[in-house]
């Protein structure tokens, strides 16, 4: 069977390689860090969240975007610093808003059938990683909002979700623990959560039973194709001193992108344009240390709309509370004007909650202008991408690296697959299509 090796080791680059394995293949993992899951597999909002699957592209979400320009505590943050990658990011963008209806849709059905491939994979590598299935709860706090979730629901309906309403006391009872007053809100019994890393780790090492090479501190540079596949060049990214680095080579037959934020550089060598952006996402995890911290904590996923803030119970001891959308470049930097709203959120919401001991991180959200995963075939026969996607990559991952391991299936039983051009259309804005 052909060597395929993966370039990024988050939920997305793992998951593929399982995918892969499966279906007999030789894998190789390289990544740029000591271990799997350190950007933005690391400490997202945990929620495995099909409910969560409107795409962003609305004028709404324009019109939000412009008032809320000038608040540093706002969801949606953009810095106004001129760069051609952003605008043009967002002049894509704003042309996918009449692809909106569909595509939320689209990815409503693919994150129904990811689940299935997650949970499976987690009972059968027997992998621990905080899961809970007690669905997503998702609250409205006045009447206007409530009527356009309305609006979304019927698009996650015809997605295939069974999402429902639910009223003010029925709230109260799904989560005795929310102490504030909302409107109405939306139950998703079938959504789940669980903690990303413990996940991706574990199934990196199932991988690694099954035969994957994971090649870490790999800052790959260079990827050429010859007359005998690919040529995949790094340097040890522990290696400070460009003098006395050493150089490593990896021959493979097939090369999958699942670089996350990277992957637009790595397309470019490649000869293909990937417009992923990053988008930044902040987090807080909370240490329940304390008997009445884990008591007034909710054990129910929530998801704020005005705030745009989404929760998970990580365990007993850990409440993962994230949020926003920051355009900002590649800027990793931890904010306090950023964390400050999510510690105000729960103080608000759960003031029974001690936050006197959190940790805060930042990721950045690799996420293309039509909110849509890049699943498909590189110019280059052999190439394969599965990446872009946005704040639904550990929802959604599962599915995706299905749809690109059978994308490579077609491609390795071709007699001659060197001489023959991708049948995938390479257009910015496609995707696979969901089987």
């Amino acid at each position: 069977m052909p060597h395929i090796a993966i370039i990024g080791a988050g939920i997305t680059g793992v998951t593929t390689a399982y995918a892969l394995l499966e279906r007999g293949y030789r894998v190789t993992v390289l990544d740029r860090h000591r271990y799997a899951a350190m950007e933005t597999s690391f400490a997202n909002g945990g929620q495995l969240s099909a409910s969560n699957a409107e795409v962003w592209n609305s004028a709404a979400t324009i019109l939000k975007g412009l008032r809320w320009m000038l608040r540093s505590d706002a969801p949606l943050l953009m810095n106004p610093k001129p760069s051609w990658h952003k605008y043009s990011w967002i002049s894509e963008f704003v042309g996918n808003i009449g692809r909106y209806r569909s595509n939320t849709i689209e990815t409503t059905r693919l994150a129904i059938e990811a689940r299935k491939h997650l949970f499976s994979i987690a009972q059968r590598e027997n992998i621990a990683f905080d899961l809970e299935r007690r669905g997503i709860l998702h609250v409205y706090h006045d009447k206007a909002a409530f009527e356009a979730g309305l609006r979304v629901n019927t698009l996650l309906q015809q997605g295939g979700l069974d999402r429902r309403p639910v009223t003010a006391d029925e709230i109260r009872s799904l989560e005795p623990a929310l102490q504030t007053a909302c409107y109405g809100g939306f139950f998703t019994p079938s959504d789940a959560t669980g903690d990303i890393h413990k996940f991706t780790r574990g199934l990196a090492d199932a991988c690694i039973r099954r035969g994957a090479a994971f090649i870490h501190e790999a800052d790959v540079d260079a990827i050429a194709r010859g007359d005998d596949g690919f040529r995949v060049s790094w340097n040890a990214a522990a290696s400070h001193d460009a003098d006395f680095a050493t150089r490593h080579e990896l021959q493979a037959d097939g090369i999958v992108i699942c670089a996350g934020v990277a992957s637009r550089h790595f397309a470019g060598m490649l000869n293909d344009r990937v417009n992923v952006y990053p988008v930044k996402g902040y987090s807080i995890t909370v240490q329940l240390d304390a008997p009445q911290s884990r008591d007034a904590a909710p054990t129910v996923s929530l998801l704020d709309e005005a705030a745009k803030i989404v929760t998970s119970r990580l365990g007993a001891d850990r409440f993962r509370v994230a949020g926003t959308a920051e355009f900002n470049g590649f800027n990793r930097d931890i904010r306090a004007d950023r964390i400050q709203p999510l510690v105000d959120w729960v103080r608000h919401h759960f003031p029974g909650i001690d936050t006197s001991a959190i940790v805060p991180w930042a990721g950045l959200r690799p996420m293309m202008p039509n909110m849509m995963p890049v699943v498909r075939a590189g110019r280059i026969p052999g190439v394969f991408y599965n990446t872009g996607h946005g704040h639904l990559g550990w929802t959604l991952s599962a599915a995706t690296a299905q749809m690109v391991a059978g994308a490579i299936d077609d491609w390795s039983d071709l007699d001659t697959p060197s001489m023959v051009p991708s049948q995938v259309d390479t257009t910015e804005t496609t995707h696979a299509a969901f089987p």
